[in-house]
């Protein structure tokens, strides 16, 4: 076996960093994820995830954590509104469809993942910084002057990396599009009108190039997502609860009274640009030891097709099996082979992501044209 009495250092415990861990522990393999988050009870922000059967599914299904997946997730329907409050489309679940891609709080995909690992399996509160050749192996720098050694890196610590540069000097680029999260606890109390007419179901608006998205049940909190393309000032302007529930409210100042409910309601916001990392930029391929990279440190991409942790999980799956399933004579030839099969699927998702981000931003997008 390739990896036999190799210590493998995977960088980001993000899902796709410990599905990889538990599929190489599977195989017998030494796996370490160092994580930069003090603890596990670290709270992450964004919306839930939804695994997708022909991806996603298929890697908790190798890693036998599919069931307990389906135990977890919340299967929902998707009710698409109009900005007056009009009901345009409904898709109900139903028990031909309900574990096609149910939706998960990502804390909850964390520890299902962790729960499933060795016990130490995790070192957190370690920001790594660099890496090192030294004897032969991976020397790997953390925050305070820590230190640790590994003969294979995978670095999976999102898409803004900070240690990719060892495998490409791709650079990140924003897409032009603005995306605005905002959580409410106990909304059944906090914004009851809006969340009664949720119904349970995840409901989707999109008027003039300003899109809604919105989840009734993130773990208790209603979750949503407010799309529009980047404002001019955005990044000196978008600062701060007041300003953004301000400038939300004026944008969205025709729509209907349920919509700025939703806005007063929330206490704090969060803003971030749309980001994707080039895949047409070349690899290195004078890389001297094992390292490569999975999840969005490899192809960080626009979150508009729900792609973007399915492709990562893919790379788990498909990485793993070429180091403990594949006829290579080598470690460097089973990254390799990962990495070739990488760059057609991880590509095709980028650009089907993209091709959603420009439609949603055309004035006369109706999200019905991607459900129906």
């Amino acid at each position: 076996m390739l990896l036999k009495n190799k210590k493998v250092a995977i960088i980001g415990a993000g899902p796709v960093g410990l599905t990889m861990a538990k599929l190489l522990q599977q195989k017998g393999i030494k796996a370490t994820v160092y994580e930069r988050d003090r603890d596990p009870q670290a709270r992450i922000w964004g919306g839930t995830l939804d695994l997708h059967k022909d991806s996603g599914q298929k890697a908790m299904k190798k890693a036998g954590l599919l069931e307990t997946y389906y135990k977890m997730a919340i299967p929902m329907g998707i009710t698409v509104a109009d900005e007056k409050g009009k009901i345009l489309f409904t898709k109900e679940i139903t028990p031909e469809n309900q574990f096609d891609n149910p939706e998960i709080n990502r804390n909850n995909l964390r520890k299902m993942l962790l729960d499933s690992l060795e016990d130490h399996t995790v070192i957190w509160d370690r920001k790594c910084t660099g890496l090192e050749v030294r004897d032969g192996r991976w020397r790997l720098l953390f925050d305070h002057g820590i230190k640790a050694s590994a003969d294979v890196v995978i670095i999976s610590n999102g898409g803004m990396s900070g240690i990719r540069n060892y495998v490409t000097d791709a650079v990140v680029e924003d897409t032009g599009t603005m995306i605005i999260q905002g959580d409410i606890p106990q909304p059944e109390i906090q914004c009851p009108e809006f969340y009664q007419w949720c119904n349970g179901n995840r409901l989707m608006t999109a008027c003039q190039g300003n899109l809604i998205v919105v989840n009734p049940d993130n773990n208790g909190v209603l979750a949503y997502g407010v799309i529009f393309k980047t404002p001019d000032d955005a990044r000196t302007n978008l600062q701060g609860t007041d300003r953004i529930r301000e400038l939300l409210l004026n944008r969205f100042t025709h729509w209907n009274q349920r919509y700025k409910q939703l806005f007063e309601s929330t206490l704090s916001f969060l803003s971030l640009p749309t980001r994707k990392l080039p895949l047409n930029f070349p690899w290195k391929n004078d890389r001297v030891l094992p390292i490569t990279l999975i999840g969005d440190a490899a192809h960080l991409m626009p979150p508009f097709a729900g792609q973007g942790v399915n492709t990562g999980l893919m790379d788990a799956l498909i990485l793993s099996d070429s180091l403990t399933e594949g006829p290579h004579h080598s470690i460097e030839a089973a990254i390799s082979h990962y990495e070739q099969q990488m760059f057609i699927y991880a590509t095709e998702a980028q650009r089907s992501s993209s091709k959603n981000e420009m439609e949603m931003r055309h004035p006369d997008f109706s999200f019905q044209q991607l459900i129906q």
